[in-house]
């Protein structure tokens, strides 16, 4: 935990039931140990959504597409989600969760390795919430910035590893230490890109919340 489980276990306790089919989401996938996100991260995600309301959003990680379906009850009516899965095993468990939220109409699931898929794209999207393989953030990078809009927002979920991003990478267990040096890169770009303006934030698995600067004029 990379915040004090009391203060973590308080703020779920004051969380509201969500809508049923979402709640039924995300006990199934709780239950078959899919990693999701989480609660605190999932309520910051329904404020985000209410305030920036944005109509073309992408999502990068589809996994079983509980946030997909989250992110359709909280976008504006005439939003659209477009959300990429290269997992072919959940590929067909989040179409049928599609399916039984009746979002089909507002989820589009495009199958392949998300950079290649982001490379057909054309911009600009509103919103785009990068929630795939950690240690790929970093090449993904030049495509999401081609396709956010102006003021768009980016949110990158899992950034801090459970607090391991703070350590040595020699403290790190060999096999995340190429995760573990990427993110550290991608967190660096994001702090110091000219084209962005990033805060991270300690909430769930930790959390940068960048914006797309205005192009000059």
């Amino acid at each position: 935990m990379i915040v004090d489980d009391r203060i973590t276990t308080y703020l779920h306790s004051l969380e509201m039931p969500d809508i049923p089919v979402i709640e039924e989401i995300e006990k199934e996938a709780l239950e078959a140990y899919v990693p999701i996100i989480r609660k605190e991260t999932q309520s910051f995600l329904k404020v985000l959504l209410t305030i920036q309301k944005p109509k073309r959003i992408l999502e990068v990680g589809t996994a079983v597409g509980f946030s997909a379906v989250l992110m359709s009850h909280y976008m504006p009516k005439d939003g659209h989600i477009i959300t990429i899965e290269n997992y072919e095993k959940r590929i067909p468990v989040a179409r049928a969760n599609f399916a039984r939220a009746e979002k089909e109409d507002k989820i589009t699931l495009l199958e392949g390795d998300a950079l290649e898929v982001m490379k057909t794209l054309e911009g600009p999207y509103d919103f785009i919430f990068m929630d795939a393989a950690k240690g790929q953030y970093i090449h993904y990078m030049p495509e999401v910035l081609r396709l956010l809009a102006p003021e768009g927002v980016l949110m990158s979920d899992n950034v801090l590893q459970d607090g391991d991003i703070t350590q040595s990478r020699f403290a790190v267990e060999r096999r995340n230490r190429t995760i573990h040096s990427r993110m550290r890169e991608y967190l660096y770009e994001l702090k110091h890109h000219e084209g962005l303006r990033t805060s991270i934030l300690p909430l769930g698995d930790g959390v940068a919340l960048s914006v797309k600067k205005e192009e000059e004029k």
